[in-house]
């Protein structure tokens, strides 16, 4: 099974793909969606969805995995990181792909072991659990945890198993 892994944010929104097959995951493909601070909100906005359904189209994911919201202190921070995930779900829904939203905490409890885990130490868990010849930028791994994360929850034959 193919899921792709999504942490939003709207200068930098980090993708990863990765694969299960008989209890190994393997990357497929990973990266980042980027823009220019300084260009205008409503097109990162929209380079965000069009960037997602492009990946979608392309890998076929049966299933997506991003962060869900959490509280921050910054409230206009907050709201375009709602844009963000917004346009990423959109993509996923017109895409078909069915959409699994976790916490922070879980991504990292998942991953790393620990809830409260740093940037760094998601980085490197990541690198050592998919076997990776180096450490991606924190929004790429970002989003690999959270992929990791997903098909730590899932059992093989595909059903959530979260209780």
């Amino acid at each position: 099974m193919l899921v792709l892994g999504v942490d939003p944010g709207s200068i930098t929104t980090g993708y990863g793909i990765i694969e299960k097959t008989k209890g190994h995951l393997r990357l497929v493909d990973a990266g980042s969606i980027s823009s220019p601070g300084t260009a205008p909100f409503y097109e990162r906005i929209h380079k965000i969805y069009r960037s997602t359904m492009e990946i979608m189209n392309l890998y076929q994911p049966a299933e997506m995995a991003i962060e869900d919201v959490f509280f921050a202190k910054n409230v206009k921070s907050s709201l375009k990181l709602g844009h963000a995930r917004g346009a990423a779900l959109i993509a996923a829904v017109s895409c078909g792909v069915r959409i699994f939203e976790y916490s922070p905490l879980e991504i990292k409890k998942s991953v790393v072991g620990y809830g409260r885990a740093g940037k760094e130490q998601v980085q490197a868990m990541v690198k050592v659990i998919l076997g990776l010849p180096k450490m991606f930028g924190p929004d790429t791994s970002d989003a690999l945890a959270a992929a990791i994360c997903h098909l730590n929850w899932t059992r093989h034959d595909g059903r959530l198993n979260r209780t």
